[in-house]
């Protein structure tokens, strides 16, 4: 049997202090955590500097697998080149490995033709900031239908085709695959894997967003157990990063016992 390398985001628990989150994670026998800069009042946007959270994650023997995420990558200009190398260099100093890469989601930049060609002026400009850092870039599709970068397919192309597999890898999550549906999955690119489940039977997946991402259980409407199993078999062996969004997860009082339920809920269906 494959045993789950699990790993926590930070949107797990958003409302704990950096310390209190990287505590939950060591609680629950979690080595891989996932910082963010999108939670307001709390790290990175609150100004922790970058050594702290890295003083922080090796006193809980944790090693932090990215930030995320540079939104909007896709739509390179002075701004988007100012915000990469203002997260890579907090990325060097806080110890992440690597950036996570968000695309626009936003109704533009979706043409056919467009879309590729903005990608790959994006990968070209990063690949030697990224490379002159030693950090990873994760590429992650999502599936909402207004995004501009909905398929992995796409994104290995343009990898590739750089030859630049070394420096950037993908990003399965299991609810944009499910959006997205698209069935092929990259394991050889995969350099992460976030989770998350539906189990809202009421919602079309055309209407999935955020808000319905909850941890995976016997309801999940996703195959979460599924996808995890395919991707351990074809080969990966990176983190598996619980990532919800819903607000009834982020308000839980014990979230060490919701997670451990679904740690186990996935570990005994692999």
């Amino acid at each position: 049997m494959t045993s789950i390398r699990f790993a926590l985001n930070h949107m797990a628990a958003p409302s704990l202090a950096i310390d209190d989150f990287f505590a939950l994670a060591k609680s629950l026998g979690i080595d891989a955590v996932e910082i963010r800069n999108d939670l307001s009042g709390n790290a990175i946007l609150d100004g922790t500097k970058p050594e702290a959270i890295k003083e922080a994650a090796a006193r809980h023997g944790l090693t932090i697998i990215s930030i995320n995420a540079l939104q909007r990558f896709n739509e390179w200009n002075v701004t988007r080149a100012a915000e990469a190398q203002e997260l890579i260099d907090y990325a060097g100093a806080s110890g992440a490995k690597a950036l996570i890469l968000v695309p626009k989601n936003d109704g533009t930049g979706c043409a056919d033709g467009e879309r590729q060609v903005n990608l790959r002026q994006s990968l070209a400009a990063l690949k030697p900031m990224l490379e002159k850092a030693g950090i990873i870039g994760l590429v992650e599709p999502l599936g909402f239908e207004i995004c501009s970068l909905r398929s992995k397919t796409e994104a290995a192309e343009a990898i590739k085709e750089l030859g630049a597999q070394s420096i950037f890898r993908l990003v399965h999550d299991t609810f944009h695959h499910h959006l997205a549906g698209e069935a092929a999955t990259f394991p050889e690119l995969a350099g992460l894997v976030h989770i998350s489940g539906v189990s809202d039977s009421s919602v079309a997946v055309a209407d999935m967003r955020d808000s319905h991402r909850v941890l995976v259980d016997a309801d999940d409407l996703l195959d979460n157990a599924g996808q995890v199993r395919a991707l351990l078999q074809a080969g990966y062996n990176g983190p598996f990063s619980f990532e919800p969004f819903a607000a009834a997860v982020h308000a839980l009082k014990d979230p060490a016992a919701a997670l451990r339920a679904s740690m186990d809920y996935l570990s005994a269906r692999v």
